[in-house]
């Protein structure tokens, strides 16, 4: 074409278009874990702070320059503090994704499938009776499926159990009647380690109005670390799935217990 200037294009290697597409597809990550929480406000009030020191560095305001340069140059270690909820999710995602696909290939070499399937359905029994029997009788229930069990995030909120995991334990702990009924059950390993804790609630500004404190709780939890969360609710009865900060409403028994397979 007349008129187009090749020579803009000149050292450009095959390298630098990975380099492009890496970037983006880290920014559309980050974006898709902070979409819908008070972390996109943050953003954007750091980003017309930044645009304002540019403007009166521009227009040579030294004295404004100087007021604004001293926060950017702090602004790193505050970046750091502001987003550490979200700075911690983003590395549990990509160590949760690459733990998960070494052990599933460890698992495929070492037991079969059908072994792996048997021995969940065993230990899931329980949690699915549990769970329906709570649904009917509308008792509110929040259960937290953790890969290991953080004594100073869970145990310092609750009661610690240490106990097998069992349809009347789980029933009786959730009793309108019981001191342990408010807060989450923490289960590990298929145990119960700890009762009545008090989980972050979720600060994700989308959620609907009708999400009691269990629902933000357990959206909560899910935010901040690799666990999965039940909820039964108090006032419908109805069985949700939280993962990843997303719920899965009105759920079937059959739907649980597929969920729970293939995290568990």
């Amino acid at each position: 074409m007349e008129g187009f200037d090749y020579s803009l294009f000149r050292g450009f290697r095959l390298l630098d278009v990975i380099d492009i597409i890496l970037v983006a597809i880290i920014i559309y990550y980050v974006y898709s874990l902070i979409r819908g929480t008070i972390a996109v406000n943050i953003l954007i009030g750091v980003a017309l702070f930044y645009g304002i020191y540019i403007i009166v560095k521009q227009m040579h305001m030294r004295l404004l320059t100087e007021i604004f340069g001293g926060f950017i140059s702090v602004g790193s270690i505050a970046l750091i503090v502001v987003f550490q909820q979200e700075i911690r999710r983003f590395l549990l995602h990509i160590g949760k994704n690459i733990s998960m696909k070494r052990k599933k290939i460890l698992w495929s070499f070492l037991v079969s499938k059908r072994t792996v399937a048997k021995d969940n359905s065993e230990h899931l029994k329980p949690i699915i009776e549990s769970c329906r029997s709570m649904s009917k009788s509308r008792t509110g229930a929040l259960l937290v499926f953790s890969k290991y069990f953080d004594e100073e995030y869970y145990q310092s909120s609750g009661e610690y159990i240490d106990a097998h995991i069992s349809k009347r334990l789980i029933e009786s702990i959730f009793n309108k009647n019981s001191p342990l009924h408010d807060g989450a059950v923490v289960v590990v390993d298929f145990k119960i380690m700890s009762a009545s804790c008090i989980l972050p609630l979720s600060d994700s500004e989308d959620l609907p109005l009708q999400f009691g404190l269990r629902h933000r709780a357990a959206i909560g939890v899910t935010e901040v670390s690799d666990a999965v969360a039940v909820i039964v609710s108090e006032e419908t009865g109805e069985i949700s799935f939280a993962k990843d900060g997303n719920v899965n409403m009105n759920i079937t028994h059959e739907e649980l217990a597929e969920l729970l397979k293939e995290e568990l």
